[in-house]
């Protein structure tokens, strides 16, 4: 038996619900990719000019150049095929084309209900929103009817523990957690060891935030991974990469560099109510075709919702759903 972690309610596809809170925070302070395509495109004929200023709007808006050189090459092709006669048409042609980058990344997080525990282990640099997506995760097992605990893996930041130990409470989980300073993988071990003997459903295991570039701190990372596997050979279930959705580019090298090392499984892409520009999303998913399981756009619990490419394309482009 699996269950789908999903908004139980259904608010995520409501209109004014989630869309409309995607589509604002993407557009904020009028400096939506939308709005400035919308700008660039009215009057316009479709010509070179056109194209070369598309492709310094999507470069800005973080697309990256191999996803802007392949909705380029896309949309060229179609209007070498007149298929596009004005600036409207374009804009809906390129919804089209980045829904379909998109889309193969649009796959729920997946809970097999056979695995008692079933494990996330959960990554990510410092600051990216690791422990915030942590409780906004069990929170969302806990309305699936899921049976969780929380294992306080970082145990190098002071205050970590107790923000894990208040998300804990908040979402009704229990916490598997020692003292600061002690080994991340005894934490775990004995917190899935714990788990497993009281039946629970779902372990997620917390970790210190560490830069991708540290290979030391990434060797570690590796080490939990082991640990894990010596109660549970198929474990962890899940390898949840946190990215922020502000570090632009970067985030995209992070993605790759923590995939190299850990095999990653799902992305969780947060602070999408920031700076951020949205497109980075485009770019991970262009380069990487990683499950993107949800994605962040503030504090809120309700600013936490399931990934889904038609309305994340829209929302990017100010388009409606």
């Amino acid at each position: 038996m699996s269950t789908v972690v999903s908004s139980p309610d259904g608010k995520s596809a409501a209109p004014g619900g989630w869309f409309a809170r995607l589509r604002a925070r993407l557009g904020h302070a009028g400096a939506s990719l939308g709005g400035e395509l919308r700008t660039l495109f009215s009057g316009r004929r479709i010509d070179a000019a056109l194209f070369d200023e598309l492709e310094e709007r999507l470069l800005l808006a973080d697309v990256g150049a191999q996803a802007s050189a392949t909705l380029l090459e896309q949309l060229k092709a179609s209007v070498a095929r007149n298929e596009l006669s004005d600036g409207d048409a374009l804009l809906v042609a390129l919804r089209e084309r980045i829904t379909a980058i998109l889309q193969p990344c649009e796959q729920p997080l997946v809970v097999d209900r056979s695995r008692q525990p079933y494990v996330v282990l959960v990554i990510g640099v410092n600051g990216s929103g690791k422990t915030t997506s942590i409780g906004k995760l069990a929170t969302r097992f806990r309305d699936a009817k899921l049976k969780v605990m929380l294992a306080a893996g970082d145990t190098f930041r002071a205050a970590a523990g107790e923000q894990l130990a208040i998300w804990a409470e908040r979402s009704g989980a229990e916490l598997g957690a020692q003292q600061p300073g002690a080994d991340p993988g005894a934490v775990v071990f004995d917190a899935l060891q714990s788990a497993r003997a009281r039946k629970l459903d779902v372990l997620i295991a917390d970790t210190a935030g560490r830069l991708h570039s540290q290979s030391h701190l990434m060797e570690e990372l590796k080490k939990v991974k082991r640990v894990i596997q010596r109660v549970d050979a198929s474990a962890p279930h899940e390898v949840l990469l946190v990215l922020d959705g502000n570090q632009g580019q970067n985030a995209l090298a992070q993605a790759e560099q923590f995939h190299a090392a850990l095999g990653v499984t799902g992305l969780v892409i947060t602070k999408l109510d920031g700076t951020a520009k949205g497109g980075i999303v485009v770019a991970i998913a262009n380069r990487l075709r990683l499950p993107i399981r949800f994605i962040g756009l503030g504090e809120q619990a309700a600013d936490f919702g399931e990934f889904k490419a038609a309305a994340f394309a829209a929302a990017l482009l100010g388009l409606d759903a």
